[in-house]
């Protein structure tokens, strides 16, 4: 049997959820679930286990997920060379209908994730409803093939699932005006639908702990930062690699009407709620420049 001294603990960890419960219900948050964690079959468990939980608590979660490194592989099983040009996939028109095979094999297995745990959930494209449309998007002016930056967001196939108490989950690819299809960056989705949802958090679900202020130092992890703050360390230069658009989204949710944005590490298991539901936290939150706990 537990001791006491377990249960008691236990009790604690709920009261301090309690007031974090009561402050979000009945609020959208988005996550943006990516990376290591949609490899490896036990924290795929827990995040959805995460997302799960929050819906049953009386929050609206939307999970949108990406799936890179998947279909990098199966672009290779095909016999073809995944090119990458500036940190994007180089997509041509047999390779985007690979990616979109693969995310649509990705969002039908998180589906089914959740509703074994007993949630309704329904997968969705960007396709689905004309949520996202999308124009071609330039690297440097260079043509990358079928990737998508997002012009517009019609919400309206997610409202409509939330109102009749679904969990959506949106499969980052769109068309653009001429019915085109294109493979969007899932960082992008996730912003764009967590400001055309008035969500009140957006979460990155990421391979790092979160925003250093100095990248060599493994204890410099800044816990909350506002957006001045924010684009005080992209001016210095200290920040790199794909933290770098990561935070330019941060900063463009806060200012278009997302309460708080947290980066966090989807390596570490239950990460989300630890940073939702306690007050010592997880990853970094960003928020506006004048707002308190």
């Amino acid at each position: 049997m537990e001791s006491m001294q377990t249960i008691m603990a236990k009790a604690q960890v709920l009261i301090e959820a309690l007031p974090y419960i009561q402050q979000f219900n009945r609020k959208i948050i988005v996550v943006k679930y990516g990376g290591s964690a949609m490899l490896d079959e036990e924290l795929k468990q827990h995040v959805i286990e995460d997302v799960t939980l929050l819906k049953l608590v009386g929050f609206k979660p939307i999970i949108v997920h990406g799936g890179g490194k998947d279909i990098s592989r199966w672009v290779e099983k095909c016999g073809f060379t995944p090119e990458f040009v500036n940190g994007f996939r180089k997509t041509d028109e047999a390779t985007m209908e690979i990616a979109e095979m693969v995310l649509n094999r990705v969002n039908k297995s998180l589906v089914t994730m959740v509703q074994r745990l007993g949630i309704l959930a329904a997968g969705v494209s960007g396709k689905d409803g004309g949520l996202l449309t999308v124009e071609k998007k330039l690297s440097d002016g260079q043509d990358i093939g079928f990737v998508g930056e997002i012009t517009q967001v019609n919400p309206k196939i997610l409202f409509d699932l939330l109102e009749k108490d679904f969990l959506p989950i949106v499969c980052p690819v769109g068309m653009d005006k001429d019915f085109l299809t294109y493979n969007i960056n899932a960082d992008d989705a996730a912003c764009a639908i967590a400001q055309a949802m008035g969500a009140e958090k957006l979460a990155f679900l990421t391979d790092t702990e979160g925003v250093y202020a100095d990248m060599d130092d493994p204890d410099s992890l800044i816990s909350r930062l506002t957006v001045s703050e924010t684009r005080c360390l992209l001016d210095t230069g200290g920040i790199g690699g794909g933290m770098l658009p990561k935070l330019a989204n941060c900063i463009q949710a806060v200012e278009n009407g997302v309460s708080r944005v947290h980066i966090l590490d989807g390596r570490i298991a239950h990460s989300l709620l630890l940073e939702i539901f306690t007050k010592r936290g997880m990853g970094t939150m960003i928020l506006k420049d004048a707002v308190e706990d």
